[in-house]
């Protein structure tokens, strides 16, 4: 089975560190066969600076240059680099984002989302006070629909951490199905991947995104995953990967594939997993 990990960062997120050459090693070590770029995308100029963990859209160029040396690092070896970016989905994103893919080939895009409208970033450890938000069952009805919002916008090829709601672990009582069917019914009209983020096992929540319940959602709709780390570290690259492969095999009954998924804005494919 190939292994892959799509989502990765670089020191120019202002809270990563490693240099192109080091990411690449590790991914030889590990005997990665994909390993996939995708920072923070740069919110509109005109909006910056947004927040303090992306780059700035005149720091474009230097992303370009950090991806090209991973890709020199790698040319001599069976590595493919691929390159992307991780854009953030808030109210009226969708030109901003058309004119980030114009910008460079970028083999896919990562959609995810971060921000809550009057409440900032739900990844923030600020959100873990529930005084300064509002209720969690209001919270996380936003939360679905802006993440339903984004995928039905057909403007990216990987959803990130598709239950980061769920970080400090505010989680509603009940049946979360009701928050997040929506976003599962778009996800099967669009046949849009979505990522096993293992960097949640190492949050508050202490769980991978998704959930074991909507992880097996996704299986038996057979809707692609892929296994990403969200890596910010070099020795974080591909953590976590053998145990997210053994969770899909557990919950598909070892009715499990590998399969090339093609991404919406290059003739490079993903490797997904989905139940047969």
């Amino acid at each position: 089975m190939f292994r892959t990990d799509y989502h990765t960062h670089t020191p120019l997120c202002h809270h990563a560190e490693g240099e192109p050459e080091a990411f690449v090693a590790q991914a030889l070590k590990l005997g990665l066969h994909q390993y996939g770029i995708a920072d923070h995308a740069p919110m509109p100029p005109d909006a910056e600076p947004y927040d303090e963990w992306r780059m700035l859209t005149k720091e474009l160029p230097a992303y370009y240059e950090w991806i090209a040396q991973a890709k020199t690092a790698a040319e001599s070896s069976p590595l493919h680099v691929l390159c992307g970016l991780e854009c953030d989905w808030v109210p009226g994103i969708e030109d901003w984002v058309h004119q980030l893919r114009a910008m460079y080939p970028w083999d896919y895009l990562i959609g995810s989302v971060h921000y809550l409208p009057d409440i900032g970033s739900v990844d923030d450890s600020l959100y873990a006070d529930k005084s300064l938000t509002g209720s969690v069952e209001e919270d996380w009805l936003r939360y679905w629909q802006s993440m339903e919002n984004m995928v039905r916008s057909g403007l990216f090829d990987i959803v990130g951490h598709i239950d980061l709601v769920k970080i400090w672990g505010r989680i509603p009582q009940g049946n979360l199905a009701e928050y997040y069917e929506p976003t599962l019914q778009a996800l099967q009209e669009l046949n849009m991947a979505v990522e096993i983020n293992t960097a949640g096992w190492h949050k508050r929540c202490a769980e991978q995104y998704p959930s074991i319940p909507l992880l097996r959602e996704l299986l038996r709709r057979r809707i692609p995953i892929v296994i990403d780390s969200d890596a910010h570290y070099p020795q974080h690259l591909s953590r976590g990967w053998k145990e997210a492969v053994a969770l899909l095999q557990q919950l598909s009954n070892n009715n499990l594939k590998q399969f090339e998924h093609p991404v919406s804005g290059s003739s490079i494919t993903l490797l997904a997993y989905g139940s047969l």
